[in-house]
């Protein structure tokens, strides 16, 4: 099969996916209005609701939701052959993720630009509310956790990497001073920014002196290093704690100081990336020579393929970052389409491009079934095959990624959450900006420092990591089960936000169902209590919010919500 071929299809249904498809539900089902007052001028404090130019935003919310994810999923998937990861990809990101992304923003902004965990009271009720966002915040701990790990290993493995991704800060400052203080366009200068770090990059990969290394620096990886841990765990630490002192100060400073434009420039380095990986298979013309479905593999894609591959397809933290963060600072309400479904869009295109750097590294079936020979190991190697695949279509082209994005504004909306708990509970003190950024930091930072995780000191996030899949893709099934309530109420159309619900709850229920009682439950082979007792409290309370959302949405439903009407 020709790789070009295929990218030419998946391409082209991104590109009608967005012409037409977002089109019609952004006039007919979620009826954007130009002249609609948003929440970023309605609430305009400087801070977290700032009016921003739609580029501008949806670069931020791009290379917020756009870090790893989107890579490793799908190169992990291909495991049951490249035709299965590809529709999942295509028909994911038009018919689910551009909707689920879309639509939290969209009803975001009608509600005060509220998370979809506070709004799910007006639907679902009190009750409904806390079990949702007790799943909310467990996700987003384990992203923070998971991130400051992976961000530490890269600083310690690849020492020169850490100058150019700190010398964004400061140009990002300059960029946001520039853009709101002094009215020029953030554009070039965003440009001259990334010029200037690929400057960096280029030196500090040549000149050790500016290579920040620690492990180095305490004598190499065998050197003792400080409370009686090694140099490297020395380092895992030092590098943990810088990252999270950065992440609170990123979190708590006005959004468009830092957030804003550091992310407009990720939004340039991950569009060279695609743009040099697309250009290289242009130039290259590979074949795919892995098999469209892999019939010896150990394990049905059925369910676990649409809970391997969720950012790319479809993924519950993109609504947390639409309705968290992006609609704080929407300009004009139409420009929703544009940052919310045209984001999902950006998504699946970097999804596409790692199943095809991926599937064309092979010569013949049997190379690739020699590699992916099982579902273990497709986890273990899938982000090396798709360095490996990449660095032939782009002549040694690295992985395009926003991974430091992710942690600080995950932080931020941890922030929110448990401001949202104080709320609720009237606990005056979590509601303030301070006290839940602390709360977040210190949580993250117990959770990745305190217990011994499966890869060494530092890695407490992975213990919890292997339920990130099925909490995500759960979360993105209740925000579209919310929406279709909220379209319900107005006399719309819901089938567009209830068809891709259902489909999607079936399969990660279904999943998520094998995963804790026939895998991690003390009577299974390689039981794990942890996981166990986690996962069918999250299974439990999904089941519960599933149903009471089911009420809603048939109108059999208690007084409760009577005090909850959409007052639009």
């Amino acid at each position: 099969m020709n790789a070009i071929l295929v990218a030419i299809i998946g391409l082209g249904v991104f590109v009608l996916g967005y012409r037409y498809y977002s089109k019609f539900i952004a006039e007919r089902i979620y009826r954007l209005d130009p002249n609609y007052m948003t929440p970023a001028h309605k609430y305009k404090d400087g801070v977290d609701f700032v009016p921003t130019n739609k580029f501008v935003l949806w670069g931020h919310h791009f290379t917020s939701v756009a870090g790893a994810a989107p890579i490793l999923g799908p190169a992990i998937a291909v495991y049951w052959g490249w035709l299965p990861a590809f529709l999942w990809v295509i028909l994911g990101t038009v018919f689910a993720a551009g909707v689920h992304d879309f639509g939290t923003l969209a009803i975001s902004v009608r509600n005060k630009g509220q998370s979809i965990g506070t709004i799910a009271e007006k639907f679902i009720g009190r009750r409904g509310k806390i079990l949702f966002l007790f799943i909310i915040l467990t996700l987003v701990l384990m992203i923070n956790a998971v991130f400051a790990w992976v961000i530490a290993n890269l600083f310690i493995t690849y020492p020169a990497s850490v100058l150019p991704v700190f010398i964004q800060i400061p140009l990002a400052i300059w960029i946001g001073y520039a853009a709101y203080k002094k009215n020029m366009k953030m554009l070039v200068p965003s440009l001259i920014a990334l010029a200037v770090m690929y400057f960096f990059a280029v030196i500090t990969a040549e000149v050790s002196w500016l290579q920040i290394d620690l492990v180095s620096y305490m004598g190499g990886e065998g050197a003792a290093g400080l409370f009686g841990l090694g140099a490297v765990s020395t380092a895992f630490m030092v590098w943990i704690i810088i990252l999270l002192i950065y992440v609170y100060i990123a979190s708590t400073l006005p959004v468009w100081k830092l957030l804003q434009p550091r992310d407009f420039i990720n939004s340039h380095q991950l569009t060279v990336g695609l743009l040099i990986l697309y250009g290289g298979l242009l130039l290259t013309n590979p074949t795919i020579n892995a098999p469209a479905t892999n019939a010896d593999a150990d394990t049905s894609w059925l369910p676990l393929l649409f809970i391997t591959v969720a950012c790319g397809a479809i993924s519950g933290f993109h609504g947390l970052v639409s309705s968290g963060t992006s609609s704080k600072q929407l300009d004009k309400e139409t420009d929703a389409r544009f940052v919310g479904y045209f984001g999902a869009v950006g998504e699946g295109i970097l999804a596409l491009i790692s199943i095809i750097a991926v599937v064309t590294l092979f010569s013949s079936v049997d190379d690739f079934a020699a590699t992916y020979s099982s579902f273990n190991d497709a986890n273990a190697s899938g982000l090396g095959n798709f360095v490996e695949g990449a660095a032939i279509l782009a002549g040694g082209l690295g992985i395009p990624t926003a991974v430091a994005t992710t942690l600080d504004t995950s932080v931020r909306l941890m922030r929110y959450i448990i401001a949202e708990i104080g709320s609720e509970y009237k606990v005056p003190s979590l509601t303030k900006k301070h006290v839940a950024t602390t709360i977040a930091v210190v949580s993250t930072a117990a959770l990745v420092l305190i217990p011994e995780g499966p890869n060494g000191f530092g890695s407490g996030g992975y213990l919890i990591w292997p339920l990130f899949g099925t909490s995500n893709q759960l979360l993105a099934g209740i925000s579209l089960l919310l929406i279709s309530i909220w379209l319900k109420r107005q006399g719309i159309n819901y089938a567009v936000t209830l068809i891709p619900m259902i489909f999607l709850m079936f399969m990660t229920l279904y999943a998520m169902f094998v995963q804790v009682f026939f895998e991690w439950a003390w009577y299974a082979d390689g039981s794990n209590l942890l996981l166990f007792v986690l996962g069918a409290i999250i299974f439990v309370f999904a089941i519960w919010i599933v149903i009471t959302a089911i009420q809603a949405l048939t109108g059999k439903f208690d007084d409760e919500l009577a005090k909850h009407r959409n007052d639009e």
